[in-house]
């Protein structure tokens, strides 16, 4: 999946780059007369935009999934279950200070004697698996598939024109960011100082054709953007440019070599490790992110507020590099998490492109006869997912749902309104089931750290925390009877929207097939009714 261009851009780099009762009862807001409700329209403060996505739509005016209202009004008083929830991902900081009490322990293995204690197939496996080994990066899957040759399919012959347009714009990429960095070196330089302001640029004076030029780009920039959040961004807009080049794109890199084993062989299980943070923590940045959404401790003035740290224990599985995932991982990864104890699996990846969708299909089908709720990231990329296929999935070609254990999650932005749904994710009225809190999502991050980032990938997790907050409170439900319950008491919307990359307008009720967007309130007292029958 492509997260960057929903992740990183700052306005600045953007444009240098372009240029209440004591009767509980559910409420389906738009409430009837939320469109006359005052709608937050300023800026919305840190401390609100930190947890927005725990906020109430009738009460804060901001579209969150009413998390803390569920809390103070349904939860309270009340002890739920422990429940693992398995993060298939690029890794985990399970040392964050923030995620160490929501760490899971496998009761069955006994740390660093070397041995498979609980004969699952995983040796010293304490907080999950590592299915990715020592492997950090890797190409995108129509990659691998023009490196096997061709063959004369439509797969192939697609796969070409995308590399050869990819490849096209990661080189154009190249060229913006070296220029970018190019006119930040010569700035610097010339004032003496790498932290300069604006004010500082404005007073350059000189003749140089080249630095006038520099001058006027970092004056646009900083105009926007902070020098220090321009830093970071310009460094990540590098990472991923010179990532496509040297890795996604590559026709001559392998990335799978050093894990040692063969992708196209199911059976071929004895590989990876028990390191489920990865080779290096900023590896596991996405995967620390994800957990924290779930998981981090509530109310301890760090962060943010997991959606349910106190009733989740998080299974780190290591199974997304920096770049498309292998269906084998994939596939193994939801098995493991499944016979570990998983009743819930976050999946915040996905590609369009994929050799073997019958194991991760057999996997989730898996999931199913056990029970387990399986939760996707619709992706980033602003497509109608009901025209295309999105990997993976419980349903492709618009055929019925393969299982009834599958969530399919697109995002929405903290401001009510025509721009609800994210510019960049992914819907469809047949494909993407609901709709929660993606944008602007603050988390954890490796080495006690705490990030914004934003995409579907968000969106999920949420989701999943949800789900885990149900099967906390009432375990007697079953994983088809939580996604009714998450689908059936979602917030009702009936505003118009854009979407797309060419900003559609449709009804809200048009973009997913339960037309809201996640309320855990709604869900745990429609839950509770539907334990009691």
């Amino acid at each position: 999946m492509n997260l960057f261009k929903s992740y990183y851009l700052c306005a600045g780099l953007a444009l240098a780059l372009a240029s209440c009762g004591s009767t509980q009862t559910m409420v389906s807001t738009p409430v009837e007369n939320i469109d006359k409700l005052p709608m937050k329209v300023g800026k919305i403060s840190e401390n609100d935009l930190k947890r927005w996505s725990h906020l109430d739509l009738g009460k804060d005016t901001i579209p969150g999934m009413s998390v803390d209202k569920a809390y103070a009004e349904v939860l309270k008083g009340k002890k739920g279950t422990k429940v693992i929830v398995g993060v298939v991902d690029s890794g985990i900081d399970i040392d964050h200070e923030d995620l160490k009490p929501s760490i899971w322990t496998n009761p069955r293995e006994i740390a660093g004697n070397g041995k498979d204690d609980d004969n699952n197939g995983y040796i010293d496996d304490m907080q999950g698996w590592n299915f990715l080994g020592n492997a950090e990066h890797e190409n995108m899957e129509y990659v691998r598939i023009l490196k096997k040759g061709d063959d004369g399919s439509e797969t192939y012959r697609r796969a070409k024109a995308e590399h050869e347009k990819d490849m096209q714009e990661a080189m154009q990429g190249k060229m913006q960011v070296d220029f970018i960095m190019a006119g930040d070196k010569a700035i610097a330089e010339h004032l003496k100082k790498k932290n300069y302001t604006l004010e500082d640029v404005n007073k350059i004076e000189t003749t140089d054709p080249t630095l006038l030029q520099y001058k006027g780009m970092m004056q646009q920039i900083l105009a926007q953007t902070p020098k220090a959040e321009f830093d970071k961004e310009i460094e990540e807009f590098k990472d991923y440019v010179y990532g496509q080049i040297n890795y996604h794109l590559n026709l001559q890199f392998d990335g799978r070599k050093v894990v040692g084993d063969n992708p196209d062989d199911l059976n071929d299980k004895k590989y990876g490790n028990n390191n489920v943070i990865g080779p290096e923590k900023k590896g596991a940045k996405h995967g620390t992110h994800v957990a924290g959404i779930i998981a981090q401790t509530r109310s301890n003035k760090k962060g943010g507020d997991g959606v349910a740290s106190n009733n989740v224990q998080i299974m780190a599985v290591r199974a997304v590099p920096d770049g498309d995932e292998y269906d084998k991982d994939i596939a193994l990864g939801i098995r493991y998490a499944v016979d570990n104890g998983a009743k819930v699996i976050n999946g915040s990846f996905g590609k369009y492109y994929s050799t073997h969708r019958d194991w991760v299909h057999d996997a989730i089908k898996y999931a199913a006869s056990k029970d387990v709720l399986v939760i996707f990231a619709a992706g980033n990329d602003s497509y109608d997912l009901d025209t295309m296929n999105k990997y993976p999935t419980d349903s492709y070609d618009n055929q019925p749902e393969i299982s009834s254990n599958v969530l399919i999650i697109g995002a929405i932005t903290p401001l009510y309104g025509s721009e609800m749904v994210a510019g960049f994710s992914n819907y469809g009225k047949t494909s993407v089931d609901i709709f929660a809190p993606g944008e602007k999502i603050y988390a954890t991050t490796p080495s006690n750290t705490y990030s914004y980032l934003q995409g579907t990938s968000m969106a999920s997790p949420n989701v999943a925390g949800v789900a885990a907050l149900i099967r906390s409170y009432y375990p007697s439900l079953t994983a088809a009877q939580v996604k009714q319950i998450i689908m059936e008491s979602g917030t009702t919307l009936t505003n118009k929207i854009t979407v797309g990359e060419a900003k559609e307008v449709k009804g809200f009720n048009e973009v997913s097939k339960s037309g809201k967007i996640v309320n855990a309130y709604n869900a745990l007292l429609m839950a509770a009714k539907m334990a009691k029958k």
